[in-house]
């Protein structure tokens, strides 16, 4: 496994991440016996940056990945999150809305702390942007947290460009963490790629596979269980399905350019060559998919490849919104 350091901030990390989410939330459980084996393979192999949140579960995931990584605290980073508002006994709750008051995030720090069995949290996104709460509050109490050696990097989840400017201000920034792959390359267009290699922010790709569509494993026969999150998203629509096949089979021929490589690592490795600052979180329930994205790293596309996938893409419109 190669190693990339996230921007200025000295954080190296696998070139390759590994995002836990879908491990213990929404869709289908996976057994944690499982999840746990996998998490050790994944260090087995070099893995060294674990992606969670708080309300992955909620706090399931949490312990899921506090419980299996403690053997190898100090190899490895695990990156948490906080910002939404409690619901029900505390639980965060996504649809009552963001939350990134000060109280609250020191809350979070405190019991992710304890769920992830650290001394500190290596990394501490701010899950959504809050708009009641202004982001240079949210990076003065990080801030503080790392001054207190409770957090060690301060991180941003969907920001814009000018947030960031505006944290980074106050607090530098580690990372971002966006959706990017090369069918939503919005991070390019709204300045926010710019806005990292300018202040030198790290930039953390999720769902770099397109939720699983990009591995050129889902149909318009693809039945998704009602847990599921593509099953109400408007790109798993059976009709948008067949419509960005486009995509899928551009990865493809590339790939069989490229001995054999599959669509997800043709995938992947187009992000790898973006910029030495970005480092993918595809989300693996199995040890082969594992196996298959770190491979990536390993797979070199040259100027022209990037070229020839630019130029197909621009002849291709992609259907329907990510959400």
């Amino acid at each position: 496994m190669q190693k990339r350091t996230l921007g200025n901030s000295g954080l190296e990390v696998s070139a390759m991440g590994l995002g836990c989410m879908r491990m213990s939330y929404e869709d289908t459980l996976a057994d944690p016996v499982e999840m746990t084996a996998l998490l050790h393979r994944a260090v087995e192999r070099g893995v060294t940056f674990f992606d969670t949140a708080e309300v992955y579960g909620p706090f399931t995931n949490e312990e899921l990945v506090g419980a299996a990584l403690e053997p190898y605290k100090g190899q490895v980073v695990i990156a948490t999150k906080f910002g939404w508002e409690p619901g029900i006994g505390g639980r965060p709750m996504i649809r009552n809305g963001v939350n990134s008051r000060p109280e609250r995030i020191r809350q979070v720090a405190e019991e992710s702390l304890k769920r992830l069995r650290v001394d500190a949290i290596d990394l501490f996104y701010q899950h959504r942007p809050d708009p009641q709460v202004p982001v240079e509050d949210v990076a003065g109490t990080v801030k503080e947290l790392i001054q207190e050696g409770k957090v060690r990097h301060f991180g941003l989840s969907e920001s814009d460009a000018a947030t960031l400017r505006r944290a980074h201000a106050v607090q530098p920034v580690t990372a971002l963490q966006s959706e990017y792959s090369v069918w939503w390359r919005e991070p390019e267009e709204n300045g926010v790629l710019a806005a990292c290699e300018e202040l030198g922010v790290g930039f953390v790709p999720y769902s770099p596979l397109g939720r699983g569509y990009l591995t050129g494993f889902i149909n318009q026969g693809t039945v998704f269980e009602e847990g599921d999150i593509r099953s109400h998203n408007p790109r798993f629509t059976k009709e948008a399905i067949g419509a960005n096949q486009a995509v899928v089979d551009l990865l493809g021929r590339i790939g069989s350019q490229k001995d054999g490589a599959t669509p997800a690592q043709i995938a992947l490795a187009w992000l790898l060559a973006q910029n030495p600052w970005t480092v993918p979180i595809p989300g693996s329930r199995s040890l082969s998919r594992l196996e298959e994205n770190n491979a990536a790293v390993h797979l070199t596309l040259t100027p022209g490849d990037l070229n020839d996938i630019n130029l197909a893409l621009s002849n291709i419109t992609v259907f329907g919104d990510r959400y």
